[in-house]
């Protein structure tokens, strides 16, 4: 076990050091890591054995979560490496054997501008209550954005932050706010009930590290409404496509009745994409900001959501932009190049036509 706890520490310590993003264990492949969004094998290490996997997740794991992972397949969970790194990590059973993904979590909770993400973003720190949500695939920055955002009204603001994440990300140093970080299957069993106990503990700002069920959506959008500010993520690509997903969990029955209500709580939807820079090593962000207006919210009650992308594109003198101009931003700035952009861009002839503006 020592050799294996030292072998932990060798791949750990180059993750930080490379400045990876993930480092994947696989039986089979020699250690990989994850930088700038690519992947890169540790060609000098040994290929990983079905023993070697098991080995470190006997070290990694304690024993409830061992029965977890034996009990549903696969389990989630953080790992402080040092004291000086923490790390996501998800272990699982694939083809019968063991697989380990850990994802890096930087100490350092950046702000938007350092980020560089707009700081238009701020405004939605002051709001009392409402519903703010950062969309995007995984592994697109969601989270760091959303710290940036916690952090700001933790040194500005006297509030009570709850956060409810599985499994807890970053670190929070209480400054004016007062912050309590729950942990799923740690210190509640579900994000639905840690959520409706909020309404017992004088929360004023809630973090849903995610959205990702009927009850806990239903909860959050009921927690907006009676005056707390939810911050949360889903797994949707762009603000029309998140409002279809969130009504859709509905039954057919409540649909129009949550549509009303969505439309009252929801403050902004930002979706959320890392490019490869042009200029040096890393990634930039490419930002779509869609902020409710009177148009948003009559479009979300009509049931018409697939006209939202519209009401971004005219309305940038309120602080929205789209995926496109985002990306036509970045190369007309240098930061992100033509070819790499066109990837990502949501309307091509579009995009072009941002180019010129």
């Amino acid at each position: 076990m020592l050799r294996t706890e030292q072998k932990i520490k060798n791949l750990l310590r180059i993750a930080a050091q490379r400045g990876a993003s993930d480092l994947h264990l696989v039986v089979g492949r020699y250690p990989t890591y994850r930088i700038d969004g690519k992947l890169f094998p540790l060609n000098e290490d040994m290929l990983l054995t079905p023993t070697a996997t098991r080995e470190i997740c006997d070290v990694i794991l304690d024993e409830e979560r061992k029965k977890k992972m034996e009990k549903e397949g696969q389990v989630d969970f953080s790992y402080n490496f040092e004291d000086k790194v923490r790390f996501r990590v998800n272990a699982f059973f694939q083809q019968g054997r063991t697989s380990i993904a850990f994802r890096l979590i930087p100490r350092e909770i950046k702000t938007l501008e350092e980020l560089g993400v707009p700081d238009v973003l701020y405004n939605f720190t002051t709001y009392s209550q409402g519903l703010f949500l950062i969309v995007g695939p995984v592994g697109q920055g969601k989270s760091t954005t959303l710290a940036a955002l916690i952090n700001e009204i933790n040194h500005k603001q006297e509030k009570h932050i709850m956060t409810i994440e599985e499994p807890i990300e970053y670190i929070y140093e209480q400054d004016r706010s007062i912050i309590n970080q729950r942990e799923v299957y740690q210190d509640t069993d579900s994000f639905q009930n840690a959520l409706k106990a909020v309404f017992r503990e004088d929360a004023n700002v809630i973090l849903i590290g995610e959205m990702r069920d009927l009850d806990t959506i239903s909860t959050a959008i009921t927690a907006a409404e009676t005056g707390h500010l939810i911050f949360g993520t889903l797994h949707t690509n762009n603000a029309a496509q998140t409002v279809d997903r969130i009504i859709d969990v509905f039954p057919p029955h409540q649909q129009n009745q949550v549509r009303s209500q969505l439309a009252n709580v929801l403050l902004a939807v930002v979706s959320q994409r890392l490019i490869p820079r042009s200029d040096k090593d890393g990634r930039v962000p490419a930002i779509e900001i869609m902020i409710k207006n009177h148009a948003v919210e009559n479009l979300i009650r009509e049931n018409k959501s697939y006209q939202i992308d519209n009401v971004i594109e005219t309305g940038s003198a309120e602080g929205m932009i789209t995926m496109d101009k985002s990306l036509a931003d970045l190369v007309r700035r240098g930061l992100v190049s033509l070819d790499v952009a066109q990837m990502y861009a949501t309307d091509r002839k579009n995009f072009q036509t941002m180019l010129h503006y």
